[in-house]
């Protein structure tokens, strides 16, 4: 009979390397699958992490590099593979690889993250992490009066804005529409902004710089003008896209595809858990991806101990 794990967590960003250590502190009989051979999620592209307690202006390599270390103390083992199906069949959690493995586990820990929304334009891949960022509040410290953009009209985008006016120069706001989707009153706090310059029905075409965002080419979808913004960095604001497809028929998910999991990171299926930024919640951050890792693992144990 294959054999049957008591944990697989799916995922090695830093809520999967956090459930990893607290599993083997646990001595839980665990594997973790990760997609990319090198641990680390979308903290791996992040130049400078300035808001991780303890270890201000770490690089996201760095810190993904010790918290890697960290489960290899505790002899954690990872297998690189792509999940391609997830069932649960009598309360087996089977995981298939795209290599066509087979694995079987008593639960399960999804901790496949979310992938910010591209603007998919010319120099945006080329300059992210060198003035292309997707996160205000973990990048904003790096553009103290500096000149920035956002782009995007919903909440996060608007709340942005107005988390930089506070240490930009001059902010601007393209928006492709011709009014914001966000809150009335974070839409009226950022009308009162006088750092802060909306630019309406525009998109952006080109992003560019040779180490670092310069300029952006913006054009209006109604008028057709072009035009060019000197600018230091720019804050894409466009939703994200959680890594969630594989596990829906199985999982409930909210209407953006977001796993529905409590604080303690329960599904609606018994023994399957869901941790960062893949499962519902208000922040996403470093910090809150690892403490969902500890949080599933202790949920995790208390299931354990009733089957």
């Amino acid at each position: 009979m294959d054999k049957i794990y008591d944990l697989i967590i799916i995922g090695s960003g830093p809520a999967g390397l956090a459930a990893a250590l607290y599993a083997g502190r646990a001595e839980l009989d665990t594997i973790i699958i990760e997609k990319a051979p090198i641990s680390g999620g979308q903290i791996i592209n992040t130049y400078e992490v300035d808001n991780y307690p303890g270890i201000p202006g770490i690089s996201g390599f760095e810190l993904s590099t010790r918290f890697r270390e960290h489960c290899d103390k505790m002899d954690m083992k990872f297998i690189t593979g792509e999940v391609t199906k997830f069932a649960v069949e009598d309360e087996i959690k089977i995981i298939t690889l795209d290599d066509g493995t087979i694995y079987r586990s008593k639960t399960a820990i999804i901790a496949s993250g979310a992938n910010p929304r591209k603007l998919k334009v010319e120099g945006e891949e080329r300059l992210s992490g060198m003035g292309v960022s997707y996160c205000a509040t973990c990048d904003g410290a790096f553009f103290r009066n500096k000149v920035t953009a956002v782009v995007g009209g919903g909440d996060v985008a608007v709340e942005d804005a107005i988390f930089l006016a506070r240490l930009c120069k001059k902010v601007y706001v393209i928006h492709r529409r011709d009014e914001f989707r966000a809150a009335k009153s974070y839409v009226n706090k950022l009308m009162s902004l006088e750092n802060v310059e909306i630019i309406w029905d525009s998109v952006v075409e080109e992003i560019h710089g040779k180490e670092q965002v310069e300029q952006i080419n913006i054009k209006n979808i109604k008028t057709e003008e072009t035009k060019s913004l000197d600018l230091d960095g720019i804050f894409i604001a466009v939703g994200y896209l959680p890594t969630s497809q594989v596990y829906k028929e199985v999982v409930a998910t909210d209407a953006n595809g977001y796993i529905i999991a409590s604080e303690n990171c329960e599904t609606n299926i018994p023994g399957v858990f869901a941790a960062g930024d893949v499962r519902t919640k208000e922040l996403r951050q470093i910090i809150t991806a690892a403490s969902d890792g500890a949080n599933a693992i202790t949920a995790v144990e208390r299931y354990l101990n009733t089957i």
